[in-house]
Order: structure tokens, then sequence, then C-alpha cells
């Protein structure tokens, strides 16, 4: 029996003063009695149900407990929040354990199962292209809605868990279930109504929804509290979206507003942010298009959101290129993506390459192909390197450029599960335990390859091409521990091709390489041992909002927004966490969304008008107090010193698609796209990459999520903490608040990136 090593003090670093307000508003569940978890309870938690799940041994366990009571190596989010519960145990909700997953629309099942995906808390892709939506059947009756009754109306005992539809003629009754499966089978069922092909052109249509548990109540298993206040909304918007393509086929921009309309019901009362994306064909100009002017300005400077469009907010949209863009094209993207946040390019060619590394098992044959695929002959190439492959296999392999809501995954009907080596927490010189945190995170995910979907199609896709992301973050933390200021210095020239740089960029490349190492090792010595179907990538960078506050690392690979600032976290006014926040001396303010009669943002948070609440945390990066580092402002690091670093990433650690958030500035337009074209062309191995306008006026606006602060700001800061402080325990503090959780687990995919948009 190996004997596990001597548990650690179960605490957050001091380093990281977000840590204790994210992880029990995000990670923390609760129960009957209304007691949230400790962090050790979650460990302990979550490492039995990985051991159950993966058929771990003790010595596994052991470096499993070791590096995630010690944040060295965590699990994904979803398993944090899941994990080891009796729900997920249940093979109807193993999605809900899974960060992100990607599905082709092909019918209207397409639908249903995304939206029961994004209940679980998993990000969605969706693919709209028209060799996929040209599949859904052509919608041909007109839907006459009429929703009736009230939520909550039926009492606790008296409720029907399934929906029920009673179809005579032309007349429909959809009563809809107190389930999640309830939810989506009342809303597939009015996209089914209104292509069938039998019922005369015109459905009359009534909604019960009186069954629906109310506002406010518990959801036993899944954990969080019941929120359907947009539900009764999504029937009329969804029949309005289908009324209007009477005759015809939906175009992508509706499918996308089809799928949205149910992710705003998900997301209702901002419990949960988005988390989806949306791929369209290079050629779809309506498609490229659709999110452009979202928010309109009037004369008198007053914003607002086009209502008819404004559920595309839940999703980021990217063009499909199959063939390499030229060059014009590559400046317009970048253009359109500063100017409005969408129009990211993918070359698809890469991404498939990767899929299919088991088959291209060298640079020559991976430059063949990516030649073939370019002049269309990709399929030919494919299927003489393994003639006895089927043609569902064959397209599936095609197929592998489907992309999660973060960009990080790539593959076809997906599901992906990511674990997280926080590298702010590790020496450089440490390379003992660098090994022990990349083998736990990929033990961590390798464990979930034992599941079987209950869905055919992904438990097809799992069968024939299992995934694993093994992501870190605080990657930028760990070289400045590892290289000093000089690294620092040259990052602010812009990381040019010098001798010193070239020495630099060698250093990063052997740890990303040895890092990369340990993992693919890893997750196929596993799979062998257990007879598992090993996974041709394994290695992602995840974007890292949440996860990354428990330690207080930069997010993923990216910079931090400066070495001092003041990081805003949102809660609702009153929120039990918030409230243990300002008890421990936190201060606590008004959101930008409360404002008076004239305006003005409220500055009192318990104000009657207030609805929302910033907590304001003064933040310190590790190194900040590094001799020199303070001559540095790292606002002001290049968009190609950026995508220097995000391709070193991408090329020597990423087997998947790095998750990558540069952010430009007007100038850097035509440089970044002409960077990102020579990639693209010359087969540096770019994908996909979201790019974000930087206006450093946004630096005045009032109340953002992060406020760079000077070193003398921020003591003052520390020291105002301290005064107001009225309890030393952060858990003792939450013990007086007993309300019920909102969140229901951290979003599938999230970003801290996505709060600057």
């Amino acid at each position: 029996m190996v004997q596990n090593p001597p548990r650690p003090q179960s605490s957050f670093p001091t380093t990281a003063p977000t840590a204790y307000p994210v992880f029990y508003r995000t990670y923390s569940r609760q129960n009957e009695a209304g007691e949230r978890e400790s962090w050790q309870q979650v460990c302990d938690r979550t490492l039995k149900g990985l051991q159950e799940v993966g058929h771990l041994t003790e010595a596994e366990v052991a470096l499993l407990r070791e590096m995630q009571e010690a944040l060295k190596a965590l699990p994904s989010g979803r398993w944090l929040w899941v994990g080891g519960t009796d729900w997920v145990r249940q093979p109807e909700n193993f999605s809900g354990a899974y960060n992100c997953t990607s599905t082709n629309v092909v019918d209207w099942d397409s639908f249903g199962l995304m939206m029961d995906l994004a209940m679980q808390g998993c990000g969605t892709g969706a693919i709209l292209e028209p060799k996929y939506i040209s599949q859904l059947p052509a919608i041909c009756n007109r839907l006459e809605v009429t929703v009736v009754g009230e939520i909550g109306q039926t009492p606790r005992e008296a409720r029907q868990e399934h929906t029920t539809v009673t179809l005579t003629g032309q007349t429909c009754q959809i009563k809809v279930g107190d389930s999640r499966q309830g939810w989506v089978k009342s809303y597939q069922t009015l996209l089914e109504l209104a292509s069938n092909p039998h019922l005369g052109g015109l459905v009359q249509v009534t909604i019960d929804i009186r069954d629906v548990r109310p506002t406010g109540e518990r959801l036993k298993g899944f954990g969080g509290v019941a929120n359907p206040v947009k539900l009764p909304h999504l029937y009329h918007r969804c029949a309005a979206l289908l009324n209007a393509a009477v005759g015809r086929q939906l175009t992508s921009v509706e499918c996308c507003l089809l799928i949205d309309e149910a992710a705003v019901v998900v997301v209702a009362g901002n419990v949960r942010r988005s988390a989806g994306m949306r791929q369209g064909a290079s050629e779809d100009e309506a498609f490229a298009q659709a999110k452009q002017n979202l928010w309109q300005q009037d004369a008198q400077g007053n914003w607002r959101i086009d209502p008819k469009r404004d559920a595309l907010r839940m999703a980021n949209h990217t063009r499909v290129f199959h063939r390499k863009p030229s060059l014009e094209e590559c400046i317009n993207a970048v253009r359109s993506q500063f100017y409005s946040g969408e129009g990211a390019i993918q070359w698809a060619g890469e991404a498939i390459a990767r899929a299919n590394a088991d088959l291209l098992t060298t640079p020559h044959l991976k430059q063949a192909f990516l030649r073939a695929y370019e002049n269309q002959q990709g399929e030919a190439f494919l299927r003489q390197l393994l003639p006895a492959m089927d043609q569902r296999e064959l397209a599936h392999r095609l197929g592998r450029y489907g992309l999660n809501p973060c960009g990080e995954i790539i593959g076809a009907d997906f599901h992906c599960n990511l674990a997280e080596i926080h590298l702010n927490q590790i020496d450089p010189a440490d390379t003992a335990t660098q090994e022990k945190a990349f083998k736990a995170g990929a033990l961590s995910v390798a464990a979930l390859l034992n599941h079987r979907f209950v869905v055919e199609r992904y438990q097809y896709s799992r069968a024939i091409d299992p995934i694993v992301g093994v992501s870190f973050t605080g990657l930028f933390d760990f070289f400045v521990h590892a290289f000093g200021v000089p690294w620092l210095e040259w990052w602010a020239a812009g990381r040019p091709d010098t001798p010193q740089g070239r020495q630099f960029k060698n250093q990063e490349a052997a740890f990303l390489q040895r890092w990369r190492q340990i993992v693919h090792e890893t997750v196929w010595q596993y799979c062998d041992r257990h007879g598992l179907k090993r996974p041709n990538r394994c290695t992602t960078v995840q974007p890292s909002g949440t996860k990354s506050l428990l330690t207080g690392a930069s997010p993923g690979w990216h910079p931090p927004k400066a070495q001092r600032f003041i990081r805003r976290i949102t809660f609702r006014k009153g929120d039990p966490v918030a409230m243990a926040c300002y008890d421990y001396g936190y201060n606590v303010i008004p959101s930008q969304s409360d404002k008076d009669e004239t305006g003005k943002l409220l500055d009192d948070p318990f104000d009657p008008r207030c609805t929302e609440w910033l907590v304001e945390i003064p933040v310190a990066v590790s190194w900040a107090d590094l001799a020199g580092a303070d001559t540095i402002d790292v606002s002001q690091f290049s968009a190609l010193a950026q995508f220097d670093f995000y391709m070193q990433v991408q090329q020597h650690y990423t087997t998947h698609n790095t998750s990558a958030t540069i952010e430009l500035r007007e100038a850097e337009v035509e440089p970044l796209a002409t960077a990102i074209y020579t990639a693209i062309q010359q087969d540096q191995g770019y994908i996909s990459a979201a790019l974000l306008a930087r206006f450093d006026a946004h630096e005045t606006f009032p109340r953002l999520p992060f406020e760079p602060i000077s070193k003398e700001r921020y003591e003052q800061e520390i020291a105002a903490v301290a005064r107001r402080k009225r309890v030393n325990d952060f858990h003792e503090a939450l013990s007086r608040y007993r309300q019920p959780l909102w969140e229901a687990g951290p979003a599938g995919c999230d970003s801290d990136q996505c709060l600057m948009s």
C-alpha cells in the first residue's frame, strides 16, 4: 500500500486575494444545511470521483492529491463543480463534467443537444457551414404560439417531470416538464413542428409552463438554483425566427439565433456568462456581417442593441477558410476584429492536419497533406494513407476543425475535458515538481476517457477520436521567474530576433517541449494499461479566467494587465459571498449598470436602487516586487510581441490550438494581419486567434474589471482592506450567510479577456 504524503494546510496562497471569493462563488457546493465546502472537501470529493471513473491506483491518487491540494495541478472547472457527485455518475449527465463540446448542425437534434449541453454547464461549439445546415429540413409551417400558466404555479409534489406533446390536427399542446430534458424537448418540438410537412402550413401551439419550478428553488444534484425568467420568451422568439423562414431552409445566421435564444434562457439573470462558438463558411458574407453594428448609438449618444440580434452576444463567430486566405482577406479580418471583435479567421487545413497526427506522423507527410488539402485533394490523401477506413471515419477525419467556445480544442462532434497546471506555483528550477504537475494533469483528464456517452454521435467521436486537453496558466509569470527582468525588457522591445532573443526562445521552447512530452507519455501509458484508444493530441492552452484567480496567475499564456491592479468581481446585490467579502475588508461598490435618475453612477451599494455589486480586490502579480520590474509597462507590449509568444506556445507545446486574445492598437492592424498571413502561408502552425482592440482611453472609464494602479496606491488599498476587516477567516465570514448559491459552477469555457470586450 502506497502511503499518502503529509497533507498540506488547505488554504489559498496569500498572493491570490481573489481566491476565496472566486472559490466560494464558483466551485464550492452547498449541502442541505446551507454549508459550503472547504477547498479540502472539494479536493476529497473530486479525487474520489476521479479514482472511481478512472480506476486509478493509490499511487496515482496520491500524486493527484499532492498536486491539487498544493494548487499546482487542477482538474477541469466543471469537474471541480460536479466531480464525485451522484449527479455526474448518471450516464445522461456525463457531459456536465466537460468544459467544452462541438456539434455539427445537421438536424433538429443538434439544436436540442446544444441546449441540453449548455444547461449542464458545457461550452457549445456549432459548425454552420452549408454542407451541414443544408441537411436541415425546410420550414413549411407558420407557428402561432400561446404561452399559458405561470412559472411555479403547480405545487412541487404535483409537477410533471417530462414534457408531453399532444398533436391533434393542426393544434399542438406542449406541457413543459420540470427538468432539463423537459425544457429541451419543448424547445426542439417547436423546430420540428415548423418543418413537419403533414401539418398544412399553420400550427396553433399552446405551451403550458405552470409545472416549471420557480426562480430561486434549488436544483438538486446539479446544484445552484432555478432561474427560468427567460423561458416564456424563448417560444415566441423562436417562433418569430422560424416564421420568417417559411418556404425555405434556415440561413446560418438564423441557425445562430435559434441556438443563441436557447443560450439566453440558460444564462438568464447573468448567472453564468455564455460560452459559445459559431463557425461559418469564409464566403458566407451574411454570417461574417451578423454582428456588425450590433450596438448602435443615437444622436444623443445613447447606446442601444438591436433587439432582433441581441442573442448573438451569446457566442463568438469565426469564419472557416478551407483555402489559405489572401493578405487582403487577413487585413480585412483583423480590421473587422479591431472594430467589432468579430471576423476571426480559422485555417481549417492546419486544424485537420493536427487532428490526424496518427496518420500524418512526419513533418513531410503533414506538409504534403496541407498542399493536398488546399488543392481540394485532402480526402484522397487520407484515403491513400488508410485505405481500409469507411466513409464515416473519413468524413469525421476531414471534419475535425470544430472549435470549442474559446478555440483551444479541435475535433468533430467532440467532448473535451481540460486540466490546468498552475505554473506560477512552481519553481522554474524544480523540474521534478514540473513533471509531477503535468503527470497529474494528464491523469485527471485521461480518467474521463472511460465515459461512454448515451448520444450516439458523441460516443462515435469518443471511440474514433478520443481527445483530452492538458493546459497551463501563469506561463508569463513562470518565465519572469525563470529569466528575470532582461526577459521583460526583451518583451518591451518587441521580442526581437537578436542573439539574446534567440537564446530566450530556445529556453522557452525547451520548457514547452518537455512538458508536452510528459503529458503525451502519461496519457498514452494510462490508455495502454486500460485498453483505451490513445488520443493523438493531448495538449492545449485554455484562456483560464476563473481558475487562474485561485492562485493569482496571469491567465493562460497571456501577460497580465499590469503588475498591480484593482480586480473587480461582479455579484448580485446581497450575494452571500459578496457579503463575506465585505466582512473580510474588501470594498464593495455598485456596478456600472446602477445609476440614478440623471444617469450618474450610484455610490452606495446598499442604495435601494442598486441591483448589482462589484467587489474590489487589490492584486499584485507574484513578480511585482522584482527589482527593475516596475520599469516595464506590460500594457505597452506590442501585438507582434504577443503573437510571437503565442506562436511559441502553438509550435512547441500545443497539439490542439492555443486560445489567444491578442490586444492591438489601430496602427497594428496591418502588421499583425501580415504576421498571421505569413504564418498561414508558411505552415507555421497557426489555426485561429481572437483579437481585441486596445483603446488606451479605456483606462479612464469607471469601474472596469481591471484598473492598473501604482505601487503606492496598491499599498494604500491593502492597508485599507486591513482596517475594514471584521473577520480573519473567510469561511467563517461566509458561514453567517446561508442563502442558496445562484451559481451552478463555472462556465464551460471562461476567459478574463471576455470581460474587456
